[in-house]
């Protein structure tokens, strides 16, 4: 599954939010997008999910164009699957009735033909136990984890991450990374947006920088954390690098 974007653009009103990106994902990478907050990293992957339409530019899947606004997202959604920093989980369901709306609804499958599958997944990542238990009854950690089940029991090929980290408190943050390093070892398909820095150096294929809604450069992590090209890569990487 390999995705392809062309000089993707996206402006709010008189605010260019993309400014031109393009983009190869390949089967099975790890993508990391950084840089400041308003760069355009959220935009980007909710551009490729086609929760947003794109202004101009082209988006492609596997050899199919997929960015026209015309076309039905839904089949697109079930390959590329999206979890953001709020979880997003329906208050008034379980854990397991979370996970299990959005297959039940678009395989039309029943409780009990998707209960192997979502049992594996809850239990893979250490959420057998909770499968019953109600939002407001989990970690924020646990919460963020049953989202991620949530998305893979759609079996997509691609997985996005809108800095799924943000909102938990430090010493959850690990186990989410943990999350993400797993899938990465079976050869998931992800871009992420993220501010772990040490995360994106030591487990990323690749690293992009984003400033202005542009990929200003992007490379290895051993290039883009040691010797940046850019004086905007590097004056980004030494402000939040110092913070941790």
């Amino acid at each position: 599954m390999k995705l392809k974007l062309i000089n993707l653009h996206k402006a709010f009103g008189t605010n260019k939010i993309l400014n031109g990106i393009s983009l190869n994902v390949d089967q099975g990478e790890m993508i990391c997008l950084i840089g400041a907050s308003g760069s355009g990293k959220s935009t980007l992957l909710r551009c490729i999910n086609l929760l947003e339409p794109v202004d101009d530019g082209e988006i492609w899947l596997d050899g199919a164009e997929i960015g026209d606004p015309a076309l039905d997202p839904q089949p697109v959604r079930q390959k590329i699957g999206i979890v953001f920093q709020s979880y997003n989980l329906f208050p008034h369901m379980t854990a397991e009735e979370n996970v299990m709306l959005a297959p039940r609804r678009i395989f039309k499958k029943s409780r009990d033909a998707l209960r192997p599958q979502v049992e594996a997944l809850f239990n893979r990542f250490g959420l057998l136990d909770r499968m019953q238990h109600y939002p407001d009854q989990l970690s924020g950690g646990q919460q963020q984890r049953v989202a991620i089940v949530r998305a893979l029991a759609m079996n997509p090929e691609i997985m996005l991450f809108d800095e799924i980290t943000s909102a938990l408190d430090p010493e959850l943050v690990g186990e989410i990374l943990e999350v993400l390093k797993s899938l990465k070892d079976d050869g998931m398909t992800m871009v992420l947006a993220t501010h772990e820095m040490a995360f994106a150096r030591d487990v990323a294929d690749r690293v992009c920088f984003l400033d202005k809604g542009r990929i200003l450069e992007q490379g290895i992590p051993e290039q883009i954390f040691s010797n940046p090209k850019e004086e905007r890569t590097r004056d980004f990487l030494a402000r939040v690098l110092r913070k941790h």
